[in-house]
């Protein structure tokens, strides 16, 4: 980003927030992720100036619990803003320690899905408590769809003044402009000047759900596409299994592979199927060697299995035919994405 254009990004995304119900002088902890090219904690900060009405406190969604509440209680701090994850590993101490004084009113998640699951398991928590998207960005893609008071879970509409959205269909390219279809999303910054976006792929699913014509259109999110699994607030790319696999060659011969999403026991968690010629004679601890070696390549996904925000990664050797395909086309499904329905 040039200055100027993260002014704009900024701009754009703080406007957004104040569309969301954020009131003046609304006491805000940060609690995005700083540090190690990590954009998130550094852009909600600068986002909530843009909207000119939050206030921002920086804690930071490393900082040790105790200390983040320490901090809610002292502050009064009314809102809180993080990864899903973040915030139910606060709400479980919360309830582990049962802390008096907390003023906690407002939630507003972004970097991943907030699923079902989780949002009760922190309502319980905050009985009472708003739980609202902070937004849809990301640091390659910019400003992709901000959240009003009207849009329900996984609803967001288009920055209209600064972005052109499309959804086209994942065999065709054809552009969709009907309801309910799903189609991955393209994104054309207006803005950019440093690094023009254009048509470019944010890497996830849509389907639109107001009519075509209507102003900042909503759409809502279906999950990952091909380019890469979303996992809690990590990606791994399909370049990065490539990478690994092809390290691996004289030990295993992959023809092919899926990574496989899903959501259980209030976490994220994924299992990479790689398909071989003899799955049962791969030796046992490869599979240990290649998702250690994809951790290596996504240093996040290990940090937060650790701290029991996510499930470790599973690694399985399957044959060519069990991987599932396209039943229009054939083609094979890079990512499945079990939390949407598939």
């Amino acid at each position: 980003f040039s200055a100027a254009d993260w002014r704009a990004f900024t701009a754009a995304f703080g406007a957004g927030m104040a569309r969301n119900g954020l009131e003046p002088g609304e006491r805000v902890a940060n609690l995005f992720y700083a540090g190690e090219l990590y954009a998130s904690f550094l852009f909600i900060t600068r986002s909530l100036e843009q909207a000119g009405c939050g206030v921002c406190y920086p804690i930071a969604g490393s900082a040790p619990l105790p200390e983040v509440v320490q901090l809610l209680q002292r502050l009064k701090l009314e809102t809180l803003a993080g990864v899903p994850t973040t915030l139910q590993r606060l709400a479980d101490h919360v309830q582990l320690t049962r802390p008096s004084g907390l003023a906690v009113r407002k939630l507003l998640f972004g970097g991943e899905s907030m699923y079902a699951d989780q949002r009760g398991a922190v309502s319980a928590c905050f009985p009472g408590c708003e739980i609202r998207s902070v937004g849809y960005a990301s640091v390659d893609g910019g400003e992709i769809g901000y959240a009003d008071l009207g849009c329900g879970p996984e609803e967001h509409r288009v920055f209209g003044a600064s972005t052109i959205l499309e959804l086209v269909d994942e065999d065709t390219g054809e552009v969709i402009e009907e309801t309910g279809r799903p189609g991955r999303i393209l994104i054309t910054n207006l803005e950019r000047r440093l690094m023009p976006l254009i048509r470019y792929p944010v890497g996830d699913r849509a389907a639109w759900v107001e009519p075509a014509g209507t102003p900042d259109r909503k759409y809502r999110l279906l999950g990952r596409t091909d380019e890469g699994a979303r996992i809690g607030p990590v990606t791994l790319y399909v370049e990065d299994v490539l990478k690994v696999l092809e390290a691996f060659r004289a030990a295993v011969t992959a023809s092919a592979f899926q990574i496989v999403v899903d959501h259980r026991d209030g976490l994220d968690g994924a299992t990479l199927r790689v398909a071989v010629p003899d799955p049962a004679g791969v030796p046992a601890q490869l599979a240990g060697q290649v998702a250690e070696r994809l951790y290596a390549e996504r240093h996040l996904y290990l940090d937060l299995v650790r701290q029991g925000q996510l499930r470790p990664l599973q690694v399985e050797w399957v044959s060519a035919d069990s991987l599932v395909t396209n039943p229009r086309t054939g083609k094979l499904r890079r990512v499945i994405d079990n939390r949407f329905g598939g």
